[in-house]
């Protein structure tokens, strides 16, 4: 799907595939590079930890990793590289990347439609949630640059044994939330969302804001692929409080 560069509302009114979902029961959210643009802090960081326990990687071998459970992005670039590791050091690696990112991570910025999105969604009454395989200490500097009016649900890392692709994060959100999974609408920029979403049985909306492709996103679940989030702002819809409920 293409959408030109006009009006945001007109574009989102318009778009038969936004059209044709169901309306949503909640908005489950990614954070790194769907709200906040830090997807090239978040790869800088994971390479300069992994070179620092000895496995040589390029940029490039991050970044199609980057929103996935982070001990398992340690473990499979550490084995690629004939150099594996058990899990409590891929635990010691993901915290040191957490740690870089953190040092990193000082003035990030809201991407397109972000705020929009999300106040929209409060003012329609539609429950929304932050779900992100992050740390709970890497998430508060983006967090804060969304200037949001209340203190958000967010579900993080620390929250399930198995962060994405595994559906633990977008399930206990709705479960935070008190809606039905079928029902929640899940954003996000990398192919582990729309994988997470899948497994979790609830609709994927991927958005190119990140390092994966449109083509990326259908191909590992996204029901719908946009390219920022103001296309969606006028999209949502949503459901009845009688279909929303557990």
């Amino acid at each position: 799907m293409s959408v030109e560069p006009q009006s945001a509302h007109r574009a989102a009114a318009e778009d038969p595939d936004l059209l044709a979902l169901p309306p949503a029961s909640a908005l489950i959210v990614d954070l790194d590079g769907t709200l906040v643009d830090t997807v090239g802090t978040r790869i800088d960081a994971w390479a300069t930890a992994l070179r620092h326990a000895g496995v040589p990687v390029e940029r490039s071998d991050v970044a199609p990793l980057i929103g996935s459970d982070g001990r398992r992005l340690a473990r499979d670039l550490a084995t690629r590289y004939g150099r594996p590791i058990d899990h409590m050091r891929a635990e010691e690696i993901d915290r040191e990347a957490g740690r870089l990112f953190d040092l990193l991570n000082k003035d990030p910025a809201p991407l397109p439609g972000a705020s929009a999105l999300l106040r929209t969604a409060e003012a329609l009454g539609l429950p929304w949630a932050i779900a992100t395989s992050s740390r709970p200490e890497q998430v508060v500097a983006s967090i804060r640059a969304l200037e949001l009016d209340k203190v958000p649900v967010v579900i993080d890392g620390s929250h399930v044994a198995s962060a994405k692709p595994a559906p633990d994060l977008f399930l206990r959100a709705a479960e935070a939330l008190g809606v039905a999974a079928p029902g929640c609408w899940c954003v996000g920029d990398s192919t582990w969302d729309m994988r997470a979403a899948a497994a979790a049985n609830m609709i994927g909306i991927g958005v190119t804001s990140g390092t994966a492709t449109g083509e990326e996103l259908y191909a590992a679940g996204g029901q719908v692929v946009i390219r920022s989030l103001d296309i969606l702002v006028a999209g949502l819809r949503p459901a009845s409080s009688s279909d929303a409920a557990i």
